[in-house]
C-alpha cells in the first residue's frame, strides 16, 4: 500500500533524520554542498513554519510518501510562484525502496496536489547530472527534458551541471485523461 499526504509535525523528525544521518558521500552524490547545510535546529524551524501556512504563502510545500503505513520519503516544491511555477525535489529515504518504483509512484501521486493546491502552470526539477535515478524517474512520469546547464539548483547545493525537466499542467492533464 503506497500513499502520499501532506507533511505533519510528527513527520519532521523522520525528514530531519534522513538529512542528518545520511553519509557525506550520499549527500555529495545528490549535489549537496556540506558547508551550506543548515543546522538541524534551523532546518526544523523552517519546516515547522511552512506546515501551517496557507498554500498561497508557502515558500516550500512538502508531501510524505507512506509505504505500508510508514513514512518512507518526501517530495516538496520550493521557489514557488503561486499560480505559476515551482521547483520540485524528491527523496526516497530507504535505499531498498529506491529501486522498487517508489519514486515514480510518489511523483505520480504528488503532481495533482502540487498543481491543484498551488495553482501551478509548470513544475521544474533540476537534479544533478551525476545522480541518474531522478532522471530515469522524471522521464518515466512524463517530464520533458528542457536543457542541461550549470547552476546552483538549491540553497544547499554546490554549483553543478543539472538536467532541467519540466511538467506543465496541460501535459499532466493530457497524460492523465
Amino acid at each position: 500500500m503506497v500513499s502520499i499526504r501532506e507533511i505533519t509535525v510528527s513527520d519532521v523528525p523522520f525528514l530531519l533524520d534522513y538529512w542528518f544521518s545520511a553519509d557525506d558521500e550520499y549527500l555529495i552524490g545528490m549535489g549537496v554542498d556540506l558547508a551550506k547545510m543548515p543546522n538541524r535546529y534551523d532546518f526544523e524551524a523552517m519546516l515547522m513554519k511552512q506546515i501551517d501556512l496557507p498554500y498561497n504563502q508557502k515558500a516550500s510545500y512538502g508531501l510524505i510518501l507512506d509505504i505500508e503505513g510508514k513514512p518512507s520519503g518526501h517530495t516538496n516544491v520550493n521557489e514557488i510562484t503561486f499560480g505559476d511555477k515551482a521547483k520540485m525535489h524528491l527523496h526516497i529515504w530507504d535505499n531498498a525502496n529506491r529501486v522498487r518504483g517508489a519514486g515514480t509512484t510518489m511523483i505520480r501521486l504528488a503532481l495533482p496536489k502540487f498543481f491543484a493546491h498551488l495553482e501551478l502552470k509548470a513544475i521544474y526539477c533540476e537534479p544533478y547530472v551525476h545522480n541518474p535515478s531522478p532522471h530515469k524517474t522524471l522521464a518515466k512520469v512524463g517530464f520533458e527534458l528542457i536543457k542541461t546547464y550549470t547552476t546552483i539548483p538549491g540553497s544547499f547545493n554546490f554549483e553543478q551541471e543539472v538536467h532541467q525537466w519540466c511538467m506543465t499542467k496541460d501535459v499532466f492533464e493530457n497524460l492523465n485523461t
